[in-house]
């Protein structure tokens, strides 16, 4: 950046968006620290993502790393009848990662002494102040908040704007090859599967090992099935945990009560293709999160911008919810730079296209959920299904 002062960077939020951009802005000559509530590094408990190339960009441009040490193929999109047997195929260009892969990878090229563990934020001002739980007082030149769907910093910032709750549940999970027949992980072990069931479906793929690259430990298939859910009595009583503690946006594995795992496994023999069922009655632990859309109308408040979910949050159907955090960050770096470090006028030139993007992926997932969950009109093949940030065409 053009001008001599170096400007201080806070990043509230330490998972993937934030990561990303601690990184990019450090590399544009940035002091970056990043704040992350948590005591303890974070994990994505074996979560699955599709490799956008916003969300591996810095990894393979700027680490060098190679996308075949990091993630997996898929060599055929195809969806299963009623029977288990292929009812449509056609190539995929897909590849999938793990959330942890791509988190280890970026706390790495960050360094550990630039991120802050156990920093809870509370308060903060749009004049760059910052306030945690533990006592710490934070003052920035620019705050880049990335906490995600539950952000406090848009509670403060935008109080009229909550998650909206989409009418259905995911639920997703995790099973290891060696869980699965020599069939069914023959099956799905290559391909990203499709289930349709009557206002429902769910999609099925292989990720990389917890141990990171896919020739390490054993393989994983990752899966999210979408089940209606009534917002009232009926969603509170699946979103409280084992502990009695409601969690209303996500339960993690391990919190979901009993009887709700074994009426998604029965369900599943019920009503899944059989090698699908097999893949979620044989997941150890299985859990679930509301599917929620998150639309804010603005991102920049003086000296602090919101990212990532933070902003806008997009239903996982075009599987770009990492991608547009990293998108943001990018874009962010961008306009700092180009500004020589003016906190003010990079932001008032990022945001506008950072909400259209924003704006953009909300409508465009929440109208893939519509067709499945409650439309009825979801057709294989159809292109404006395809996974990506920016849809068919880009």
């Amino acid at each position: 950046m053009a001008d001599s002062k170096t400007t201080r960077v806070a990043i509230v939020g330490g998972s993937l968006g934030g990561l990303t951009a601690a990184c990019v802005l450090r590399d544009v000559g940035c002091d970056v620290t990043v704040f992350e509530r948590s005591p303890l590094e974070l994990s994505g408990f074996g979560a699955g993502i599709v490799v956008q190339e916003a969300t591996v960009r810095y990894l393979v441009e700027r680490m060098e790393i190679d996308l075949t040490d990091i993630s997996t193929p898929s060599r055929v999109l195809q969806y299963l009848g009623p029977d288990g047997s292929v009812s449509f195929e056609r190539q995929s260009p897909y590849r999938f990662t793990a959330w942890n892969t791509v988190y280890r990878h970026l706390l790495e090229a960050l360094g550990r002494e630039r991120y802050r563990l156990g920093h809870a934020m509370v308060g903060l001002d749009t004049g760059g102040g910052i306030r945690f739980a533990n006592g710490h007082v934070e003052h920035a030149d620019l705050v880049v908040v990335a906490d995600g769907v539950a952000s406090t910093a848009r509670k403060r910032l935008l109080p009229a704007v909550d998650p909206v709750y989409s009418g259905y549940v995911g639920w997703r999970g995790t099973v290891t090859e060696s869980l699965l027949t020599p069939g069914t992980f023959a099956l799905l072990g290559d391909a990203i599967t499709y289930g349709l069931i009557p206002s429902s479906h769910i999609v099925a793929y292989q990720i990389p090992s917890v141990a990171g690259g896919p020739a390490e430990g054993e393989h994983l298939v990752n899966f999210v099935w979408y089940r209606n859910v009534v917002e009232g009595p009926e969603l509170d009583e699946l979103m409280t945990a084992r502990d009695g503690i409601p969690r209303p946006l996500a339960l993690q594995p391990g919190l979901v009560q009993d009887r709700y795992v074994d009426a998604i496994r029965a369900t599943a023999a019920e009503v899944l293709p059989p090698p699908l069922a097999e893949m979620v009655i044989r997941t150890p632990q299985p859990f679930v999160q509301a599917i929620v859309d998150v639309e804010s109308p603005r991102m920049a408040f003086g000296r602090i911008c919101l990212i990532g979910d933070d902003a806008f949050t997009a239903r996982p159907h075009a599987a770009a919810g990492t991608a547009k955090a990293a998108e943001n960050a990018w874009a962010l770096a961008r306009a700092l730079a180009a500004s020589g470090g003016d906190v003010e006028a990079a932001l008032t030139a990022w945001e506008p296209g950072q909400l259209e993007l924003g704006r953009n992926l909300v409508a465009r997932a929440r109208d893939i959920g519509e067709r499945s969950q409650f439309h009825g009109t979801w057709v294989p093949g159809d292109p404006t299904l395809q996974f990506g940030l920016f849809g068919p065409g880009r």
